[in-house]
């Protein structure tokens, strides 16, 4: 099991100058020897592969698009256009994720793919009833799907920022989730949980909407959904949230800030430095057995974040 980890100090600084000594790997609570350890910083030559930004015009208004593009262009002019590590732009729509050019680390030139799509309008709306946000949750979580398992056959640690108020997530107490229905959130879960895993992924969700949307019912109700799901019986589409997924896999919601520039900042902040910890993860008699990890740093003041756990199989 290879498991990315930051570690951060208290004033949200990447903390880079320790030693496999200092952490500690509980898999369900038992120790776990870990096999191998790597430290990373911009200056490595291992450093991150890369970061994939998503533009969700799928679940948001053409306003906030806007205002999420012209953020990210304050973004892509800092520096002149230097970024530390090769960014790739995408567009969720209707019809599922475009690519819009090829990865750079020019600034300058993701500039120039990102002004070429400023006329781009989705088709979907959180106003289009039931069935529509239904079509919205199917979208959006294929599209996830589809990045983690391209990133699941490549190497090398990965930042999906995507910029999005998240998708519907169906908490109406009314709604009847059949068997049928539990089993298929439960395995999509579990494929998602893995695939994102092997692919070195960490997500990190953007509201575009900022202040606008902090008070919302919808901006925490996500948060009812971050415990692990351990059996399928268990599993709703609540925790499909993108948010959820999110803190999962380590990375981070950044949903109370009208400066996506800024917000995007500290993402790209996780690949300033890391660790990389190896360890032999446990086999399990049933498929699908949900492992808790835990990654500690026996050093005080200082914050771990990481993914929370994998689905281990026979």
């Amino acid at each position: 099991m290879t498991f990315d980890v930051v570690v951060m100090d208290k004033a949200g600084h990447p903390v880079t100058g320790l030693q496999q000594s200092d952490f500690t790997v509980l898999d369900n609570k038992h120790p776990a020897t870990i096999q191998s350890f790597a430290a990373h910083t911009e200056q490595s030559q291992d450093s991150l592969e890369g970061a994939l930004i998503v533009i969700d015009t799928v679940n948001v208004g053409f306003t906030a698009v806007s205002v999420a593009r012209g953020q990210l262009e304050n973004f892509l002019r800092r520096d002149g256009g230097h970024l530390p590590f090769p960014m790739l732009l995408t567009l969720l729509t209707n019809t599922g994720l475009k690519e819009i050019g090829p990865s750079s680390s020019d600034g300058n030139v993701l500039l120039a793919q990102l002004d070429q799509q400023k006329g781009l309008l989705r088709d979907l709306n959180r106003s289009a009833g039931f069935w529509g946000a239904t079509e919205l949750l199917s979208t959006s979580i294929n599209a996830l799907e589809n990045v983690a398992q391209y990133e699941a056959t490549t190497p090398g640690r990965k930042l999906l920022i995507w910029i999005s108020p998240g998708w519907p997530i169906f908490d109406n107490p009314n709604l009847i989730v059949t068997d049928q229905q539990h089993r298929a959130i439960f395995q999509q879960l579990v494929r998602l949980s893995t695939d994102l895993r092997r692919g070195q992924v960490t997500v990190y969700d953007i509201d575009p909407l900022g202040t606008a949307d902090a008070g919302s019912y919808r901006t925490f109700l996500w948060q009812s959904f971050l415990k692990p799901v351990p059996k399928w019986q268990q599993a709703n589409p609540g925790n499909m949230a993108l948010q959820a997924l999110a803190i999962q896999s380590g990375g981070q919601v950044l949903n109370s800030s009208n400066d996506v520039a800024g917000e995007v900042e500290k993402c790209m902040q996780d690949g300033a430095a890391w660790y990389t910890v190896t360890f032999d993860g446990e086999t399990s008699e049933k498929p699908d057995t949900w492992h808790g990890i835990e990654i500690k740093v026996d050093k005080p003041g200082l914050t771990v974040r990481t993914r929370n756990g994998y689905y281990a199989q026979p």
